[in-house]
């Protein structure tokens, strides 16, 4: 392969990478976020997570894979990451009573319609993210 046959093939993979239907990244937390999107009437999905715990990471891989199956999932559910180094001690960590990092939470108003505490199951989170979907278009 020479080189200019090399640069257009990865030029077209790095295009593939970028197309609809890829699972897009979630928001990253701020304080009043989650109060934000809730007042608007949102379904919101919480990630606790920290980028060194392993759960963590093999509970994204679930989740990333379950939204690039189902689109509904992006188009319907905000999806915010709390990064646990930052905010592990924070008012929304406290007044959720949040145990650990590796926990997902669903919000709907002022309602929790479910949480995992570090569970990485497919069906588990699954479970959940319909949960979430569910609220979000009734």
């Amino acid at each position: 392969m020479d080189r200019r046959q090399f640069i257009t093939l990865s030029a077209a993979a790095g295009a593939a990478l970028a197309l609809p239907g890829t699972a897009s990244a979630a928001t990253t937390y701020r304080p009043g976020l989650v109060q934000e999107h809730l007042a608007k009437g949102d379904t919101v999905f919480l990630d606790f997570k920290a980028s060194w715990c392993s759960t963590c990471a093999a509970q994204e891989r679930v989740i990333n894979s379950l939204k690039k199956a189902d689109p509904a999932y992006n188009q319907n559910i905000t999806f915010i990451d709390v990064d646990w180094d930052d905010y592990g001690r924070s008012d929304l960590v406290k007044s959720l009573n949040i145990p650990r990092r590796s926990t997902l939470v669903v919000l709907k108003g002022d309602q929790e319609l479910g949480r995992i505490v570090a569970g990485t199951g497919k069906s588990q989170i699954k479970s959940l993210m319909d949960k979430a979907l569910q609220a979000a278009t009734a």
